[in-house]
């Protein structure tokens, strides 16, 4: 219970400290890096904080240069433990709107990461375009192809638009299975109790050569990898 009643404040703290500090990084530093750095130490503080541990295996799959990494997303706590522990720079895509929330979505948008509006299919097709020139240009992207979270901690089908910006950039898929996660928050922050989650980072897909036209399968293929290292634990 008291992990419960120190989730809400502790969050709060975390985001305001970090979150000024990232804004003011976001203004003097447009490369995003700096943002990345605190961005780092705001997931880890917060996880410690609640009392969660997380293990990373895989460490020596991440490639050379830039890459789309493809997790599954079955709690709030999947952002701040690939924040805090996946050891690549990288951005993710978001709704559009989250720039509305006062410094998480001002650092979102300095940090440089890719907003789609949901809501409107040509400009979320032309940011993802823009995304895709990124990728090919030298940044890495994490998303969570399911699209929304998961109710349990079964993988849910992944949706193509991920894996076609990886192809359209010609960029590795890196399959990541966050295991444990409906453990320690079985149905929420509300829920959350101390334990270990994990993080592996399995062997890079390679798309060289593969056309638009392979997305739906390079998605299962993805899928499954994730699926066999989620539910394993």
């Amino acid at each position: 219970m008291f992990r419960v009643l120190l989730a809400v404040p502790l969050i709060a703290l975390d985001t305001l400290v970090f979150g000024g500090a990232a804004v003011l990084a976001g203004l003097l530093d447009r490369t995003g890096r700096l943002c990345r750095h605190l961005a780092r130490a705001w997931a880890r503080v917060l996880l410690r904080g609640l009392g969660v541990r997380v293990e990373v295996t895989g460490g020596a799959n991440v490639p050379q240069g830039p890459a789309v990494y493809a997790a599954n997303h079955g709690s709030a706590l999947d952002i701040p433990i690939l924040f805090g522990y996946l050891p690549v720079d990288f951005r993710i895509i978001h709704k559009r709107s989250l720039y509305l929330i006062p410094l998480v979505g001002w650092t979102l948008y300095l940090a440089g990461h890719v907003g789609i509006d949901r809501g409107n299919a040509f400009r979320a097709h032309r940011s993802l375009m823009a995304a895709a020139a990124r990728i090919g240009a030298g940044t890495s992207l994490a998303v969570f192809p399911e699209g929304t979270r998961s109710p349990d901690a079964r993988v849910r089908p992944f949706k193509r638009g991920s894996f076609v910006l990886a192809l359209e950039a010609q960029v590795p898929v890196v399959p990541l299975s966050l295991a444990g996660v409906k453990r320690v928050a079985p149905r929420g922050l509300l829920t959350l109790r101390p334990g270990t989650v994990r993080l592996a980072i399995h062997p890079a897909v390679v798309t060289t050569g593969l056309g638009p036209d392979a997305a739906e399968s390079l998605a299962e293929d993805v899928r499954q990898v994730v699926a066999q290292g989620a539910e394993a634990a």
